[in-house]
């Protein structure tokens, strides 16, 4: 299971000066950088840091925010004078997002992914998929048996969720046009009354190679 790195820039209620709320109406944001061929960088929320050095597959953790407008800058890591994204995201009262940094550096951009949701299903985990490879061509995620969770999934969606039992599982990407074995992934443990996404990050011809990260979602453990 997905890990957060210990260099994260560490999280601050560092905007509570700037547009106070009410704990109800309190949201969460934490980024993702699923750029192949990007830099580690440098993340700026309303000129204010919050991640340094984030990598090509690594998590921030969850940062309490109040909702409204914000400037995202991303840099390189290290550097302040010139930023290579600039892009304005609104976050809603009481909502949990991963923002992702997709796409080649050349066509950087943002992705705000919804993690918000209603209740969960009782001792069921909760799944969905998204495809975050920008060389892949649409893709099935599937079980070894052929059963498939999710159909046709195009590069930059993301599915909604999907309630299934808690267990050891084995998944599978294939080529939806052809049906053809892409990638393997054994091992992926689902607890009871968890939520989780399948994110397919890297390249199916380069490197860093095609995979799958499969991190905690804020539903499990966040209230908004």
């Amino acid at each position: 299971m997905y890990r957060y790195p210990p260099n994260i820039y560490p999280w601050y209620d560092m905007f509570q000066s700037r547009n106070e709320t009410t704990p109800s109406m309190k949201s969460y944001i934490r980024l993702l950088h699923a750029s192949p061929d990007a830099p580690a960088v440098d993340v700026y929320a309303n000129n204010k840091p919050i991640a340094k050095n984030l990598s090509f597959k690594q998590f921030t953790e969850y940062l309490p925010v109040p909702p409204g407008q914000y400037n995202i800058k991303v840099f390189p890591a290290g550097e302040t004078n010139k930023y290579i994204l600039e892009k304005k995201l609104d976050i809603p009262p009481r909502s949990i997002f991963t923002i992702a940094a997709i796409n080649m550096l050349k066509n950087l951009n943002l992705l705000p992914i919804s993690e918000t949701y209603g209740s969960l299903k009782p001792n069921l985990s909760l799944i969905r998929f998204a495809h975050l490879s920008p060389d892949t061509m649409n893709l099935d995620l599937t079980l070894p048996d052929g059963r498939k969770l999710f159909k046709d999934v195009e590069y930059g969606e993301v599915t909604g969720y999907l309630p299934v039992s808690p267990r050891n599982y084995t998944i599978q990407l294939r080529d939806t046009s052809t049906n053809k074995l892409v990638l393997n992934v054994p091992g992926a443990i689902l607890k009871p009354n968890n939520f989780y996404t399948f994110y397919a990050v890297g390249l199916s011809n380069g490197t860093p190679p095609l995979q799958v990260l499969i991190p905690l979602d804020g539903p499990s453990y966040l209230k908004v």
